[in-house]
């Protein structure tokens, strides 16, 4: 049975915040691995999958809890940074653009004005 929805509107689970920050953590340690990958040419799959499993959890677990961002901006991009780091581990080649455009971009993003990021794209 889900957890009533909280003052918000979001719903919660216990431990969920503590989650939340463990998995974001594990995220950079992801993404400063892939990045040092990149840099010295070296295999670049495990730091790759963990930014790529890492982010679909985030995601997954922030939709879960806020349902009514699906659709806006800030979602959307989330969508294609997953598609992107998908590619990069199925086209080495593109990885290093594909990185540091992520990188930059993800940046730009996460600290635009909120109500750039949940402009409505679809429903």
């Amino acid at each position: 049975m889900p957890h009533p929805p909280t003052k918000q509107g979001k719903r919660d689970f216990p431990g969920r915040r503590w989650l939340g920050i463990g998995l974001r953590s594990l995220h950079l340690v992801g993404v400063v691995m892939l990045g040092l990958a990149l840099q010295a040419q070296r295999e670049q799959a495990t730091a790759g999958s963990l930014v790529l499993a890492t982010g679909l959890a985030i995601f997954g677990m922030d939709l879960w809890s806020s349902p009514k961002h699906f659709g806006d901006f800030a979602s959307v991009f989330i969508m294609l940074k997953l598609l992107l780091v998908g590619s990069m581990l199925a086209f080495p080649a593109a990885a290093i653009p594909l990185f540091w455009g992520l990188v930059v971009a993800s940046s730009l993003i996460s600290h635009a004005p909120a109500q750039f990021r949940h402009i409505r794209i679809f429903n």
